[in-house]
C-alpha cells in the first residue's frame, strides 16, 4: 500500500488496523561513471514498494536525499547535514505516529545514514514514542552478495550496479562497467585508508578517483533480480515479525532497583 496513491478515508481504514510502516530512504550522489545519482534511494523504494505490495503493509514517500558530504566533490552529489538529516526524519516519522504508526521500518539504502538513523530510532525508543529500526538491504543477505561477486566493494559496485541493472536497466551505462572498475579501486578492506589503526580519509575521492570500488564487469540484471527477491523476502519476513510483536515487549524495560 503506497501512502500517496490512496485517498484519506481509505488511509484511515489502515491506521485502524495497522500500526507499521515502511520508510525508504536513501541519497542523491555519484555512484561512478556507470549509475545514476539516484541509485540508493531507487533501489530503497523498489525495496520498499515491493515489500508493501507482496505484505500490505504501508509505504511511505521516498526521503531521496541522505547525509553524503562525503561524496560533494562529484558534480551533482546532494547531502543533509547530519543533524538537519536527523531532525528532518524525526519530524516524518512524528508525524506518522500522529495518525497511529508506532512501529517503522527504515528501508535503508545509503551507508552514510545509517548511524543518524539508529540515533532518531533511539530517541523515538526513549520517549516511548515508536519502535523503528534501520534496515540496509545487502545486509540482510551477505552470503548471496558474497557467492555473487568476488569483488564487491561498498559503493557503486557490482552489487549496486546489478541491481539498479534490474530495477532501471535503461539508466545505467554498461558501456562505462570497464571504465568504472579500471578508474577505481577493485579492492576495499578494512586496512584501506588506514595508518597504525587510525582511519585517515574523509572523503570518497580520497580512496577512488572516480568514486566506486569493487568490479563493476561482475554485474548483470539476473543477479540484481536474484538479490532484489532475497532482499524483498527478507524485508517482508521482518516488517512480519515486528507487526506480530506485542508494543510493551518493544518499549524500554524499567528502570532496575
Amino acid at each position: 500500500m503506497y501512502l500517496p496513491d490512496h485517498a484519506w478515508p481509505d488511509l484511515g481504514s489502515y491506521f485502524e488496523a495497522e500500526s507499521l510502516a515502511l520508510v525508504p530512504l536513501g541519497s542523491t550522489e555519484q555512484h561512478g561513471p556507470h549509475l545514476p545519482e539516484g541509485t540508493d534511494h531507487m533501489i530503497a523504494a523498489a525495496l520498499a514498494r515491493e515489500a508493501a505490495d507482496r505484505s500490505g503493509y504501508l509505504c511511505t514517500p521516498t526521503i531521496t536525499v541522505g547525509v553524503s558530504p562525503h561524496h560533494r566533490q562529484f558534480p551533482g552529489t546532494m547531502w543533509a547535514d547530519g543533524p538537519a538529516f536527523r531532525d528532518y526524519v524525526e519530524s516524518f516519522s512524528r508525524n506518522l505516529t500522529y495518525h497511529g504508526i508506532d512501529r517503522l521500518v527504515y528501508v535503508n539504502a545509503h551507508g552514510g545514514n545509517v548511524s543518524h538513523l539508529r540515533e532518531v530510532g533511539r530517541r523515538l525508543h526513549e520517549d516511548e514514542t515508536a519502535y523503528a529500526i534501520e534496515w540496509m538491504w545487502d545486509e540482510s543477505i551477505p552470503d548471496l552478495v558474497d557467492d555473487l561477486f568476488e569483488h564487491n566493494g561498498p559503493h557503486g559496485g557490482p552489487k549496486e550496479t546489478a541491481m539498479i541493472q534490474h530495477i532501471a536497466g535503461e539508466l545505467v551505462h554498461d558501456d562505462r562497467l570497464a571504465e568504472a572498475r579500471d578508474g577505481g579501486l577493485v579492492t576495499f578492506d578494512v586496512e584501506a585508508g588506514r595508518k597504525h589503526g587510525a582511519r585517515t580519509f574523509y572523503d570518497a575521492i580520497d580512496n577512488t578517483g572516480n568514486g566506486v570500488l569493487g568490479d563493476q564487469t561482475d554485474a548483470t540484471a539476473e543477479k540484481g533480480e536474484r538479490l532484489f527477491e532475497a532482499a524483498v523476502d527478507q524485508l517482508v519476513a521482518l516488517a512480519e515479525w515486528l507487526a506480530d510483536q506485542p508494543r510493551a515487549d518493544l518499549m524500554p524495560e524499567p528502570r532496575v532497583g
